[in-house]
């Protein structure tokens, strides 16, 4: 995918109200990324959804099994799973009505993206990003997420 053509498809996702993020944790040590995620999402004003079947909340607020448990649906999700676990999130979207779908990659910590689930979108009419970080994106990036943008960028996508 083309500098542009994520940049396009990051403004898209970032543009959504309802966000999940898939793959939060009680430790946030080893699973940095979700936790970022969640709170950056949120504090640009979004509505963030924890979804993790093993936990009832997630930083105070109510944390769901699955995608369709949560009330209303949400418009997007960040999957920071193992590429296995991402497989199974993406054959909820289309029961959830999800129609956008961000695999989280960092070079540092791996990848969440999936072949067979990204393919599984591209079948289902599902609007996929596969690797990178929505922390590069929109409002309020910090210096290393930039960083990491340009040199993404300069890489042509093939840095995560």
């Amino acid at each position: 995918m083309s500098a542009k053509t994520l940049e396009a498809k990051a403004q898209a996702f970032l543009a959504q109200k309802r966000i999940a993020v898939a793959g939060v944790s009680r430790d946030s040590r080893r699973h940095a990324a979700a936790t970022a995620i969640y709170r950056r999402l949120k504090g640009d004003g979004r509505e963030v959804f924890a979804v993790n079947p093993n936990l009832e909340t997630f930083e105070g607020d109510d944390c769901y099994p699955d995608l369709r448990s949560i009330p209303g649906g949400v418009d997007g999700v960040v999957i920071v799973t193992k590429p296995e676990t991402t497989e199974q999130i993406v054959r909820q979207c289309g029961d959830a009505g999800v129609r956008r779908v961000w695999m989280h990659a960092s070079s540092a910590k791996g990848s969440s993206v999936s072949p067979r689930a990204v393919e599984h979108c591209h079948q289902a009419g599902i609007d996929v990003i596969p690797g990178a970080c929505p922390m590069m994106y929109g409002e309020n990036v910090d210096f290393g997420h930039k960083c990491m943008r340009w040199m993404f960028n300069l890489s042509g996508g093939r840095a995560a």
